[in-house]
């Protein structure tokens, strides 16, 4: 399997499509490369990292990125393309696009992500608090860059300004940004994953807006605790942002 030999790893993915990519286009397992290969891409897409219409990086990028050699990628790309989620155009302006939408929230869905998920949505919620609490803490105690402090801003205002159809994709972006600025790669793939065990459920919940006021007041808690460097405050911003969803998925399955 090809991967990068400089001792550097990959060089950072420029944000596709003015987001951020780091967290789910990482190096996979070579044991099962063609197999994980495939989940990274529907991860990007299912988060909403790469959104309908999006275009993926080219081979030349994500390949290294993926520490794997073009063929396996065009394989993976081959079978999301026959399964309706990408597919390649050419020209000038070709590429392989992302066409997947995401379905509209029903309460069904929900109910059904819940009962595949059985004994496991506890301990999911459980992770999720434990990553994301301490992605913002660790993030408190950083000093921020004035490029790294303008990005948390700019994503914070992304969501704030979101139609309710891009609501939960820029609401992703927002939460794995703070994960990725404090340059812990391992913190940041396990919110990628923590948020990807619970993509089902959060989409399968009605865009409310009162709830979307809410959810700006804590986000903009969450923000402020950690331009200000107070990791106590951030810890507590996102646990009470995280217990309010907690609390709709438990007002939705009752």
């Amino acid at each position: 399997m090809k991967r990068t030999t400089d001792g550097a790893g990959p060089a950072p993915l420029p944000p596709p499509a003015g987001v951020t990519a780091a967290a789910v286009f990482r190096p996979v397992r070579s044991g099962n490369a063609f197999e994980e290969t495939v989940e990274r891409l529907l991860q990007a897409i299912k988060l909403g990292v790469l959104d309908h219409g999006d275009r993926l990086p080219p081979e030349r990028e994500l390949a290294p990125l993926l520490g794997i050699g073009r063929v396996t990628l065009r394989e993976a790309i081959h079978v999301l393309a026959q399964e309706g989620y990408v597919e390649s155009r050419r020209g000038r302006s070709g590429g392989t696009f992302v066409v997947y939408r995401r379905p509209r929230p029903r309460q069904d869905d929900l109910r059904r992500a819940v009962a595949e998920m059985g004994d496991r949505l506890a301990d999911t919620l459980t992770f999720r608090m434990a990553v994301e609490t301490g992605a913002a803490q660790a993030l408190a105690a950083t000093a921020l860059s004035a490029d790294q402090r303008t990005l948390l801003r700019s994503r914070l205002a992304e969501v704030d300004a979101a139609r309710p159809a891009d609501y939960r994709r820029l609401d992703t972006v927002f939460h794995l940004t703070i994960a990725e600025l404090t340059g812990s790669r391992l913190l940041a793939d396990a919110c990628a994953d923590a948020r990807m065990r619970v993509t089902d459920l959060l989409n399968a919940i009605p865009v409310l807006g009162p709830n979307i006021e809410h959810a700006a007041v804590q986000h903009a808690a969450i923000v402020d605790a950690i331009l200000l460097g107070d990791p106590d405050a951030a810890r507590a911003a996102v646990t009470e942002h995280l217990e309010a969803t907690a609390a709709l998925l438990r007002g939705f399955l009752t």
